[in-house]
């Protein structure tokens, strides 16, 4: 009974549909697939917001928006007033609005969601990042300066939040980024049609525009080390260097050609803009028949970047479609594609030609046993159910490890036995002054996991340098 009386005041149950490329339009080109609502439709879709008394939606978030109060200022058409609410947690709303998985957070919360459909909030927040673009309006408010400094790692997601964060709060923040452009894996592990390169720039303009310090093309552990930073006059130093090389499966063949790791051929095809063929200078040789080997965003991400790119693209998974951990989303595009999944299979073998190229994949089937560690049902061999898979390209994107430049190089700093740097939940670590977050904690995550660590560590930073003599 409850529920019916908050649900008087009658919401469409049925979210506005976001507008999309045809997949027979989009599989040509890198267009961002996702077009974004119009004004009108997200004032038909901000309206289904029940404004509910006790919201439960800002508890599903990671970094803690005001979901409802800046839904209430976007129907009533106060736009600037609506991001600026975003804005007081979240720094990078126009990439939480295309990449966020909102449906397994803070729309997994919406009350609505309970007879019909959630509330669309990421693509509401995309929408409103998208017209403060168009109207270059900097919305953010800054502390006195406090005099200190703090040195942040990494320009990836959870770096350019505690950075925005800790300059809001007064403090001086330099960032230390390894590459050429800021942004981390949303810029070379995210493809242009889900994440436009020049809206990754943007998101970091606005950090730029805050105050903070950004120094690219250095290598942290490398140009400098944790511990010179802390002798040559910052305070506390924040740790958000991320993933770094792949993992593989440590099969027969792994070293013939045409096996790439997702890591590589992302990068080629993103950073270094592959798929300008001929126009760029690093083109990516890919074959005619490509398969992808694993289930994750990263996979499909490779997978719809290769179709892309001409070829014939086949998904190999060894769980089964409720098991596949990526986005529904992300599938759901895929299938439109035209990508074919061949689940409850792992690759055995690579097999190559007399040029050492791959030219088949050896599989087995599987079945689903009892749940393993990872609380998923665990993938068991079905014994003589062994068969081969043509290609000539094959895509390893089974995960990555914990980049180690940092931990080397840092004498005291505790790490784990995967090699990522042991911190608590506010990114203490082992030596005083020396924070962490996002995916060199926690292994690879998604990108609201490690804002959400960057916004913590932020807090705990704060608190530090405020307790500090």
């Amino acid at each position: 009974m409850e529920n019916k009386t908050q649900l008087k005041p009658k919401a469409q149950k049925t979210a506005v549909p976001i507008p999309k490329q045809t997949p027979k339009e989009r599989k040509h080109n890198f267009n961002e697939v996702a077009l974004g609502y119009s004004e009108e439709q997200a004032q038909v879709e901000a309206s289904r917001c029940l404004q509910c008394p006790k919201p439960t939606c800002v508890k599903g978030c990671p970094v803690e928006v005001d979901i409802p109060a800046f839904i209430k200022l976007m129907k009533s058409k106060d736009y600037a007033k609506a991001i600026s609410k975003i804005k007081e947690k979240n720094c990078l709303p126009a990439i939480c609005g295309r990449v966020c998985p909102q449906e397994e957070q803070c729309q997994k919360f919406c009350l609505l969601g309970k007879v019909g459909e959630s509330v669309s909030i990421g693509r509401l927040e995309r929408f409103l990042a998208d017209w403060e673009r168009q109207t270059d309006i900097v919305c953010s408010e800054k502390a006195k300066p406090t005099g200190k400094r703090v040195a942040v790692v990494g320009a990836g997601p959870a770096g350019l939040t505690a950075a925005a964060d800790l300059i809001k709060l007064g403090h001086e923040v330099v960032i230390y980024e390894a590459l050429h452009y800021p942004g981390g894996v949303l810029m070379y592990g995210i493809p242009e049609f889900r994440l436009p390169k020049n809206i990754v720039q943007g998101e970091a303009d606005y950090v730029k525009k805050l105050g903070v310090d950004m120094r690219l093309n250095c290598i942290i552990g490398r140009t400098f080390t944790i511990p010179e930073l802390l002798k040559t006059g910052f305070d506390a130093v924040f740790v958000g260097s991320g993933a770094g090389p792949p993992q593989f499966m440590g099969i027969p063949g792994e070293n013939l050609g045409g096996i790439y790791s997702a890591n590589e051929f992302l990068i080629r095809v993103n950073l270094m803009k592959a798929y300008t063929f001929p126009k760029c200078d690093t083109p990516i040789k890919i074959g005619k028949k490509v398969a992808v080997i694993g289930g994750g965003n990263v996979a499909m991400d490779s997978a719809r970047s290769a179709l892309r790119l001409g070829a014939e693209v086949s998904v190999v998974y060894r769980r089964s479609r409720e098991e596949l951990p990526a986005r529904k989303e992300e599938l759901e595009n895929a299938e439109e594609e035209g990508i074919d999944f061949k689940f409850l299979t792992s690759p055995v073998r690579y097999i190559g030609d007399e040029k050492g190229w791959v030219k088949a994949l050896e599989c087995v089937k599987m079945e689903l046993g009892a749940p393993d560690a990872s609380g998923r049902r665990k993938p068991i061999p079905i014994k003589g159910s062994e068969f081969t898979m043509d290609v000539d390209s094959v895509i390893v994107a089974i995960g990555r490890n914990p980049n180690p430049i940092i931990q080397s190089t840092t004498e005291g700093l505790q790490v784990t036995k995967w090699g990522t740097i042991v911190a608590d939940e506010n990114g203490k670590t082992s030596l005083p002054g020396v924070f962490a977050g996002g995916d060199i904690v926690t292994g690879e995550a998604t990108v609201i996991s490690a804002m959400g660590a960057g916004k913590r560590a932020a807090k705990a930073i704060n608190e530090y340098l405020t307790n500090k003599k």
